[in-house]
């Protein structure tokens, strides 16, 4: 996997631990999404550049103006792509059951599995929006970018 680099634009020290503003150019990288084929996070996530907050790791001397290498845990990706992917899956999984043991003809199914998929997404949603929740998917500055630390 990639990581995105950036441009940092201003440093927070007042906060602990200190917290970036960091500019990055985010672009389609699978081939498949950049063609419309994929999954269809292009066209959420888009192109061009955006302002994060990140959290600078330990022991990292940065300042503005430094490009740098930002990531996501892998364990925290995989978390944030179980509650966005795993919570509605796991409701229409439950809908479709439910509906199964009801014994709903096809249209109460359909229905059951799409009010399934609903709530999961708002149980995804109202997890999401917990402080707790979002502080786990800050993404971390890891290091200078090379074009910098070769320089």
């Amino acid at each position: 996997m990639d990581l995105p680099e950036g441009r940092i634009l201003s440093i927070d020290t007042t906060t602990r631990p200190p917290c970036a503003v960091i500019e990055v150019t985010s672009a389609i990288q699978c081939a498949r999404c950049a063609a419309g084929k994929g999954c269809g996070a292009g066209i959420v996530a888009g192109g061009g550049r955006r302002r994060i907050d990140a959290v600078l790791a330990a022991n990292l001397t940065v300042q503005a103006g430094d490009r740098v290498t930002v990531e996501l845990a892998p364990d925290n990706l995989l978390r944030a792509a179980t509650i966005v992917y795993g919570l509605p899956l796991t409701g229409a999984l439950v809908g479709a059951a439910g509906a199964y043991l009801a014994g709903f003809g096809e249209p109460g199914a359909a229905f059951a599995v799409l009010a399934g998929i609903a709530a999961g997404a708002l149980v995804g949603r109202l997890r999401l929006q917990q402080a707790a929740c979002l502080r786990r998917f800050v993404p971390t500055v890891t290091a200078r970018a090379r074009e910098e630390a070769e320089a």
